[in-house]
């Protein structure tokens, strides 16, 4: 029986031979790294632009930018060169990283529902709720939890031993796929830590849902149209990411054996690594005026020193 420690490298998925899916992965990429990087300069330079959903959003550009830096430059090297390894650490380091920025991501999607919860159905009390000081600690409680998460279920899995082969059906290094290596007596442990994992994010998301039902039930009550419209448009641009985020999460991983196929696979599991990253940044901009002053004002100062 051969251990993961054993082993020094696992296959990945190839899709060389997928040009056009090449191209969107690395047009989507340079889209998402572009984006993500406009909203952490506006964010860092901006003084009228450090509200606590500013920071909240500051902080999911950087675990946007981390999952898409995790997976795609290794993916587009094998695509190049024609390669499909990659070593067992850099294996273990992706599956780590990734467990790390999605689970970091679905809690500061839970923060920033809050913020939007109190900002509408609090207001009164939104300076004492969410000053700086609570903001930051409820962040670092997000990026805490998420490299909590993470490292659990990166030594949980290579602690298992492998009996199968080592080539993985996806294009980077993900814990079901790995699972399908391991002996049939023992990865039962994974999937078990897997489905108590999931009442956290389970929580996050009921969280969300109620939330939601209060909000929108305190914007309905508001008397003037304005008013109404203006609420709106303060949590339209989350409801938005999140839907992004939970729609192509579970297409990906939960679409239905019938309609399932490698191609398939391989174009949702693509999308569903860059595509929220990459819209992310426009969603918020598109409906915040101070946002995109603030990304307009920086661009025309970098275009005058040059």
């Amino acid at each position: 029986m051969s251990n993961s420690s054993s082993i020094s490298h696992f296959l990945l998925l190839p899709f060389a031979d997928m040009r056009q899916l090449q191209l969107l992965h690395f047009c989507l990429f340079l889209a998402a790294l572009l984006a993500n990087g406009l909203i952490i300069s506006a964010g860092a330079c901006g003084q009228h632009l450090h509200s606590p959903m500013f920071f909240f959003l500051l902080n999911l550009a950087l675990t946007d930018l981390g999952s898409i830096c995790t997976t795609v430059p290794k993916a587009m090297h094998n695509s190049i060169w024609g390669s499909r390894h990659i070593s067992s650490t850099g294996c273990a380091a992706q599956v780590f990283l990734i467990v790390f920025f999605l689970g970091t991501e679905d809690f500061l999607l839970t923060l920033m529902c809050y913020d939007c919860y109190v900002s509408i159905c609090k207001a009164l009390h939104y300076g004492t709720l969410q000053g700086s000081r609570a903001c930051a600690h409820m962040a670092a409680a997000a990026w805490a939890s998420g490299f909590l998460t993470a490292l659990l279920h990166t030594a949980n899995t290579f602690s298992l031993p492998l009996c199968q082969d080592n080539a993985l059906g996806q294009f980077f290094c993900e814990i079901p796929h790995i699972l399908r290596l391991s002996c049939s007596d023992t990865y039962l442990r994974e999937f078990g830590l897997l489905a108590f994992s999931t009442f956290p994010f389970l929580g996050c998301f009921v969280f969300m849902l109620l939330s939601y039902v209060q909000i929108f039930r305190a914007v309905l009550r508001i008397p003037s149209e304005q008013g109404r419209h203006k609420a709106f448009c303060t949590c339209l641009p989350h409801l938005a990411v999140v839907s992004l985020f939970i729609s192509t999460g579970t297409f990906a991983h939960l679409k239905p054996p019938s309609i399932s196929s490698p191609s398939l696979d391989v174009v949702v599991l693509v999308l569903h690594s860059v595509v929220p990253p990459a819209l992310n940044p426009l969603i918020y901009s598109l409906r915040n005026q101070e946002l995109k002053d603030a990304l307009r004002k920086m661009m025309t100062l970098s275009f005058q020193k040059q």
